[in-house]
């Protein structure tokens, strides 16, 4: 497996396939992991296009981060909330370790201020109120998620900062990463003297290695606030050591020192970032309830959208290029599967004499052949195992073909059978005729003449021989059997009957199939 970044880096036209994703370009990088767009290619032609938090190469090795990465997801997937990026999977697979989550077409709060910073306009103080106020919302989510047994776990962000707050186009601020977050029961715990986090976002009490509280985050969501609304670092210094020394000291910077508009925020902030936890908010709703009470109204979904679009419209538009090149290369179909044991390819097949609607899959299922239809024009890339069903319109092309096979056959059938009768019929006449020339010995003599009489006569129709092969029947009249006669002669005549004595209108008779036959006599 390549690194994330350099040229073997997973693209547009080269993707990097682990387990069921494919990876593609970066999209954020930080100092352990990058964020790659990626497409799930799931079963039966499901496909959707994800977020791929990718560890880099050279930590999926270590013990602590790839516990760390773990613990990340397995936290995350206990919140569900509107305004926090939603965990789908995670992946380990050789030396890959992948977390997966929802894509959502935004652009972080961190990029947003600096693009209105170099603008010299910064965002409007209603969008900020709604962008603060999402991200509280999703923060109280994370502090009152619980575990599977209902039990708080206890969770704490410790990296809540612009960076990780998710604008997106649909007007809805959502927190992310979770990768450093403190809680009960997780698996990596933080050695002694290591601090987790952004150091210019910390509460005193963390950057001490204090125990920490869902009061920590508050802090940090005031700074944030802070600079949302003026662009400005809370502690910009010389150095890192002076920044340190006004966390230390509590030396914050009011939002009306900037702007005396914007005063009525200065109340919040302060509170917000109060050097003693226990003066803070005591949730990170109730900051949220006062924030939009005091500074209200918040800008709507529709009017935030807009201030994301007017600051970073070019650059989603690009993503959007991107994601859509994505999608498009990921339904490209793929060349037709050959048949097992042979290299010809099902395409233009031709099953029982009918031309194939499309290309076959054969698969064995205990030792028996099942034939699958799969469309010639949407199907996944190669390699992914996707076989996407048949349009509707080919797969009944399919059936009526099959059902007008069997038809055929069952015609050819009939045909013949009907062939066998005709070719018995000879000989059943010839025996008739033999038994009414010769009466047998001892017959009396009325009964001769009995016969004699009824010889004269016109014979009656009879009823046909169970063993007959063929019944014919006269439009709306009686069956006559296949080895009645109407007049008997010697054996080996041929029967002659009077002309005037045999129904010629119409000239013709019609078996049960429904098959015409000319009587012989009519035709004289």
């Amino acid at each position: 497996m390549t690194g994330a970044s350099g040229e073997n880096a997973p693209t547009a036209d080269h993707p990097l396939l682990v387990d069921r994703y494919a990876i593609y370009d970066a999209i954020a990088s930080g100092g352990m992991a990058t964020v790659h767009l990626g497409r799930l290619i799931g079963t039966a032609g499901f496909l959707r296009t994800v977020a791929i938090k990718r560890l880099h190469s050279q930590f999926a090795n270590d013990v602590d981060f790839t516990t760390m990465l773990l613990d990340e997801a397995r936290l995350a997937s206990r919140i569900q909330h509107p305004n926090v990026v939603s965990t789908l999977d995670v992946v380990m697979n050789d030396n890959e370790l992948l977390l997966v989550m929802e894509y959502v077409r935004g652009e972080s709060l961190s990029r947003l201020i600096r693009r209105a910073r170099d603008r010299g306009e910064p965002l409007s103080p209603s969008v900020v109120v709604s962008i603060m106020s999402g991200a509280l919302h999703g923060l109280h989510a994370a502090h009152e998620a619980v575990d599977e047994k209902g039990a708080l776990l206890g969770l704490v962000h410790r990296d809540m900062s612009p960076q990780n707050v998710l604008v997106g186009t649909d007007g809805i601020a959502r927190v992310l990463d979770f990768g450093v977050a403190k809680a009960a029961g997780r698996v990596h715990t933080t050695r002694e003297g290591d601090i987790k986090g952004k150091v210019l976002y910390m509460p005193p009490e963390q950057l001490s290695a204090e125990a920490l509280d869902r009061t920590a985050d508050i802090y940090a969501a005031g700074v944030v606030l802070f600079e949302a609304l003026t662009c400005l670092r809370m502690f910009a210094g010389e150095n890192e050591g002076a920044a340190l020394r006004k966390i230390i000291q509590n030396e914050i910077q009011l939002p009306s020192t900037s702007n005396p508009a914007l005063a009525p925020f200065d109340r919040i902030v302060r509170r917000a970032t109060a050097a003693d936890a226990k003066a803070r908010y005591p949730t990170a709703i109730a900051m949220a309830t006062d924030l939009e009470a005091s500074c209200g109204p918040a800008a709507s979904n529709a009017e935030v959208s807009a201030s994301v679009q007017a600051l970073v419209g070019e650059l989603l538009d690009e993503r959007a290029r991107i994601v859509a090149e994505i999608e498009r290369s990921s339904t490209r179909s793929k060349p037709p599967l050959p048949l097992p044991g042979s290299g010809t390819p099902l395409g233009g097949m031709r099953v029982g004499g009918m031309p194939s609607s499309g290309h076959l899959k054969v698969e064995a299922k205990d030792l028996k052949v099942e034939v699958k239809e799969s469309s010639a024009v949407e199907a996944s890339p190669p390699n992914s195992g996707v076989v996407v069903a048949a349009e509707p319109k080919r797969r009944s092309m399919a059936v009526a073909g099959f059902a007008l096979l069997l038809t055929l056959l069952v015609v050819m059938l009939g045909v013949i059978a009907v062939l066998l009768g005709r070719g018995q019929q000879p000989a059943a006449s010839a025996s008739a005729s033999a038994a009414a020339s010769s009466p047998a010995p001892g017959a009396t003599t009325s009964a001769t003449a009995a016969a004699a009489a009824t010889s004269a006569a016109p014979a009656a129709p009879a009823e046909p021989d169970p063993a007959s092969a063929v019944v014919i029947r006269r439009p709306g009249g009686a069956a006559t059997g296949a080895t009645g006669s109407a007049k008997a002669t010697p054996a080996g005549d041929k029967p002659v009957v009077p002309r005037g004595r045999v129904n010629c209108d119409p000239p013709y008779v019609v078996d049960k199939n429904g098959h015409q036959h000319f009587i012989p006599e009519c035709l004289k």
